[in-house]
């Protein structure tokens, strides 16, 4: 009986193993085409009204870490066989949850990003989209002061849907 129990575990292994190869399925759910070698990261531009300063040098380089940490992809300046580029189309803080003296409790910072992904091996998969991303903070605190720790929250959140978008096939 343990043998029996013993075997069909070793098959159900065996099985999944081969659904994951045949459907090119890894363990971090992304899918980056076998061909792919290079990715190119070109730099994020300002269009919005206002925005911290540092803010898309920022984001490109936590996109081209994203490719550096989690890929075997080699990230250049150009051409690459998949390639990303961006500008920054609103960054704005607006008052949220009024309290009952009518001043407001918190505020929020949105960000969009309009992002062009580019996939030489197969131009299907090309997109051109906007995400959008926010971080509330108390509304008696300046913005100066907690930008920089919603810069990252944000900008995290930002560069895992370009990720998802470009490379999850669900």
């Amino acid at each position: 009986m343990k043998r029996r129990i013993r075997i069909h575990g070793l098959l159900a292994l065996l099985w999944l193993g081969m659904l994951l190869v045949g459907c090119k399925v890894s363990l971090s759910g992304i899918s980056i085409p076998e061909a792919a070698r290079t990715v190119s990261v070109e730099n994020f531009e300002n269009q919005a009204a206002q925005t911290n300063p540092a803010f898309p040098q920022q984001l490109t380089e936590e996109v081209r870490q994203r490719f550096l940490s989690q890929t075997r992809l080699q990230v250049i300046n150009s051409n690459g066989d998949l390639g990303f580029s961006g500008v920054i189309t609103q960054y704005q803080t607006q008052s949220l949850a009024l309290t009952g003296n009518e001043t407001s409790a918190l505020t929020r910072l949105n960000i969009s990003i309009k992002v062009k992904f580019d996939n030489r091996l197969n131009p299907e998969k090309n997109f051109e989209k906007t995400f959008s991303r926010f971080a509330d903070f108390q509304a008696n605190q300046p913005l100066s002061a907690v930008e920089s720790a919603l810069l990252q929250e944000i900008s995290e959140q930002l560069v895992q849907d370009i990720f998802n978008e470009a490379f999850l096939d669900w």
